[in-house]
């Protein structure tokens, strides 16, 4: 039970650092859109991906896919702040996509809390004498572990011209 609850709890921490991610795109995409105006299809792409990942009823699978669509999403809208000289020089988006990397880097910890504590709920469900406990308690379900995709774990190329 201990470690069922832990792992419920871990998962709701991660809602919480996504769920302040989500908070902050709105600002960060408003103030891009002031110097980019013509990148409509970045900050539609963004929109929509942060609207899909704020979708209720997805389960962590699912979750772990609309994150890293919105992911990339963001990696181009921060590509814009780098095409924009006046932009990157905005302190509010500067500001919010300072407080967007804080927010990613919880998140990323807090995955990897969640997912030790999924595999510490495995290892309980299927060693002696927890099976046998988990088993005369009622069902035990597994839990899903919070993986990025492949794409996003794959190691980035850097090439000098």
């Amino acid at each position: 039970m201990r470690l069922r609850n832990q792992t419920q709890a871990s998962w709701a921490q991660i809602d919480v650092q996504l769920k302040r991610r989500h908070e902050l795109i709105p600002n960060l995409v408003e103030g891009a859109r002031g110097y980019a105006a013509h990148e409509r299809v970045t900050f539609e792409a963004v929109t929509a991906a942060r609207g899909a990942a704020v979708s209720g009823g997805l389960g962590v699978t699912d979750r772990a896919v609309a994150e890293d669509a919105l992911t990339a999403t963001l990696g181009r809208l921060f590509a814009l702040g780098e095409s924009y000289p006046e932009l990157k020089a905005d302190q509010h988006f500067s500001t919010v996509q300072t407080e967007l990397r804080s927010a990613e880097d919880k998140i990323a910890y807090a995955r990897q809390f969640y997912n030790s504590a999924v595999q510490s709920y495995h290892t309980a469900l299927e060693s002696f004498p927890g099976n046998i406990v988990a088993g005369l308690g009622g069902a035990h379900e597994r839990r899903e572990y919070f993986e990025t995709a492949a794409a996003a774990q794959d190691a980035v190329q850097v090439r000098f011209a």
